[in-house]
């Protein structure tokens, strides 16, 4: 007993693995004397080997060289109970860990994503396979702050996001654009002086990374005006959008804008000196210059009148829109191959790409917007509302609506709103921004 009390056992235990095999060993300290006997290391009894998957590399492929071709078909079947070997991202980590010994492999860890492992482990019967979901809790997040710039560097320098990865806050900038952009082109009118306000549910990994999350409450100042987005489901089945403090939709009919462009390089006008033509014309529409290729979005939801080549427009889309509304996009370099006359298009939909056909000097986007024969200006008109809260839900949008309100005047002084007891991972009945995509 008293040789067992005078040993020290410690254990360090590396993995590495950026790309190819990194192997688990033991980096021994240098030997003490104790009591004038050397101390004695723990050896670990089982070595792991991390993979990363290569360009042209599968599963298959690094198992093959762990295990013989009996076994090899026995571990890919139960991976397949969790998972499709060939949907393997570039990178996926494998981590192999054997008996020391002897090199007889003990399990297998795949891991998916950062969200899903897949754990292959022996017994006596075989091997086994089971999902390993990362657990998350789910919190609301209070943020606000002072435009001095633009609203990128406002969100992703905020004190009262400390420990939140720069990603998820370009994913909360993204939702932001997406639940204004119908009232603020964040690219061309934030001004410095503006301000912004916003209460955001999330589920949160051990890391501190976002699974996903949602915009509860919404608030911008641009140029004096105040901008609220209040997140309402009038059927309360999970299916819902935003909508302003008189319960009016803050989506509306028309976007602000049919694509990301450079600049405004002609406005609509009844006299305009044509750079083609040489001479004095009416300009009935806006010319947006942009990047050739980059994507033209249908502004509202309509039927395609037209697709092809459009006198001066060269090659042209025509949507027709409720209310007596016409959209035209032209000078296009091509057109969506989903896209034909007759089709049924969303707002948003992509219709076609950016280019410089017909009378253009270069690549940009001729859009016009017509109702009842006459040419509109779409910098200027105003244009028809979503549809407000339903009068049957009328009762139940002033009770949330408050409490969303107040939740935007209570961050103030406190930052994270709300905290969820225990763990796991919780299903959002919300638009949920995921990583990699748009709010669904």
């Amino acid at each position: 007993m008293r040789l067992l009390s005078n040993l020290s056992l410690r254990v360090a235990l590396s993995l590495s693995g950026v790309l190819g095999v990194g192997v688990a060993f033991l980096r021994p300290e240098p030997v003490n004397e104790i009591g004038g006997l050397p101390a004695v290391f723990a050896v670990p009894a089982e070595l792991a080997e991390v993979h990363a998957l290569g360009r042209g590399q599968t599963l298959g492929g690094v198992l093959s060289d762990a295990v013989d071709s009996r076994e090899h078909h026995v571990l890919l079947t139960a991976f397949e109970e969790q998972a499709t070997p060939r949907l393997m991202q570039i990178g996926a980590e494998i981590t192999l860990r054997f008996r020391r010994a002897d090199r007889w492999l003990r399990g297998v860890d795949v891991v998916l994503n950062a969200d899903s492992i897949v754990r292959l482990t022996r017994d006596e019967t075989g091997w086994r396979s089971k999902m390993i979901q990362t657990p998350t809790w789910t919190d609301t997040i209070y943020a606000a702050g002072d435009i001095e710039d633009v609203l990128w560097n406002a969100v992703v320098q905020s004190d009262a996001l400390d420990g939140m990865p720069v990603r998820d806050r370009a994913l909360l900038i993204h939702h932001l654009d997406q639940v204004f952009q119908w009232e603020i082109d964040f690219s061309r009118q934030i001004r410095r002086g503006d301000q912004y306000r916003l209460a955001f549910e999330r589920q949160v990994r051990p890391d501190g990374s976002m699974r996903s999350g949602y915009l509860i409450a919404a608030e911008i100042t641009n140029r004096g005006t105040r901008h609220q987005a209040l997140w309402f489901e009038p059927s309360g089945d999970g299916q819902g959008g935003y909508f302003g403090p008189d319960g009016k939709s803050v989506r509306r009919a028309f976007l602000l804008k049919p694509l990301e462009f450079r600049r405004v390089s002609s406005r609509f006008t009844n006299s305009r000196f044509h750079p083609v033509l040489k001479t004095w014309r009416s300009h009935r529409g806006v010319d947006y210059a942009a990047a050739s290729g980059s994507e033209i979005m249908a502004t509202a939801d309509g039927v395609v009148t037209h697709r092809g080549r459009l006198g001066d427009l060269g090659n042209a889309v025509a949507i027709r829109h409720p209310n007596g509304f016409i959209t035209r996009y032209g000078h296009m370099s091509r057109f969506n191959d989903k896209v034909r006359t007759g089709t049924r298009v969303r707002q948003g939909d992509v219709i076609g790409y950016v280019g410089m056909t017909g009378l253009a000097t270069g690549p940009h986007l001729h859009y016009e917007l017509w109702r009842g024969g006459h040419p509109l200006d779409p910098l200027g008109v105003n244009l028809p509302p979503g549809d407000p809260v339903p009068t049957t839900d009328r009762a139940r949008w002033e009770a949330e609506s408050s409490f969303r309100l107040a939740l935007l005047d209570r961050g103030a002084s406190d930052r994270v709103l709300a905290l969820a007891e225990g763990e796991g991972v919780v299903a959002l009945a919300h638009p949920i921004l995921q990583e990699g995509g748009e709010a669904r």
